[in-house]
């Protein structure tokens, strides 16, 4: 059996396969189909400072090969979860990491400031694809300077491993990367949803009340693996890889791109036991191909 041990900055995971937030609930909802502690983490759904009931129905749509959604962050707040779930997820033995949304640079950095009082939280992921409402609804993350700004005040806020989740919704995304990876995140995670659409002719109406939401599913794939391409030679900080994953192939491709871990998201949806069974499907690749480590894949694509 080889080693499947990765790390993202000073957090060591047993493998490099996580759940992507948003597609996995707070993990105990998956209990029941599969074994948690298997996994190399769990990040929970977006967590923002107060309780948001996020956006109107309807909010979710399937497309070819993949499924937009607008859900709108809807969450209980980052006391409910505190008080009400992390009692429940800290003695499984898995690393669980929060995914921290928020309207504000303050509001940032007050929900990761409660976060980091949490023992068993080693980390949290950094959604800097939120609308900045100071900036008339622009995402933090798709301007050098707003995603500066806000690594910047979280970083010294927050001593834990900080990993920052990047929009794909710019015209380079390594120039972003390279903005946080300035101001102090141990990693990055990319990519986000694209921004898409889909219609209803007969109606002529928008499907998403939102009109427009986030893309996932396998038809992101080949632009997140070109991304995490890029960004792996732009940056030296570790990137964790998502979008279009649904298979242990999938998830390979992510590590030879550049991947130091990866994350399962859409297809959660379409099978509760792909995560564990794209643990399962690495560990025989490296056994078939005689490679003792997963670290020995991270970056090793062959051009």
């Amino acid at each position: 059996m080889a080693d499947l041990k990765v790390n993202i900055g000073a957090l060591s995971l047993k493998n490099p396969v996580m759940t992507a937030s948003g597609t996995f609930g707070y993990g105990e909802e998956f209990a029941d189909f599969i074994d948690l502690s298997r996994l190399g983490g769990v990040i929970v759904k977006g967590t923002t400072l107060h309780h948001r009931e996020g956006n109107p129905y309807p909010r979710m749509a399937e497309t070819p090969a993949g499924m937009l959604n607008a859900v709108g962050l809807q969450n209980k707040g980052v006391d409910y979860f505190i008080e009400h779930i992390y009692p429940r997820i800290k003695d499984i033995d898995t690393h669980f990491l929060v995914n921290v949304s928020g309207a504000s640079v303050e509001d940032y950095v007050a929900t990761a400031e409660k976060i980091a009082a949490l023992n068993r939280i080693p980390a949290i992921e950094l959604n800097i694809s939120c609308p900045n409402v100071k900036e008339g609804g622009m995402a933090f993350g798709t301007s050098c300077k707003s995603a500066a700004a806000v690594v910047r005040a979280v970083r010294e806020a927050y001593p834990k491993t900080l990993i920052v989740k990047l929009s794909p919704n710019v015209t380079d995304i390594t120039e972003i990367a390279r903005a946080v990876e300035a101001e102090g995140a141990d990693a990055v995670s990319l990519i986000n949803t694209l921004l898409g659409m889909a219609i209803d002719a007969q109606r002529r109406r928008p499907v998403l009340s939102t009109v427009t939401g986030g893309l996932s599913g396998a038809c992101v794939k080949p632009i997140a693996l070109r991304m995490v391409w890029q960004t792996y030679h732009a940056v030296k900080i570790p990137i964790v890889g998502l979008g279009g994953i649904m298979n242990a192939t999938d998830a390979i491709e992510f590590l030879l791109a550049g991947a130091s871990a990866i994350e399962v998201g859409t297809a959660n949806f379409i099978d509760p036991q792909i995560s564990e069974k794209i643990v399962s499907g690495i560990d025989e690749y490296l056994d078939k191909n005689h490679i003792s480590s997963v670290k020995e894949l991270i970056g090793g694509l062959i051009i």
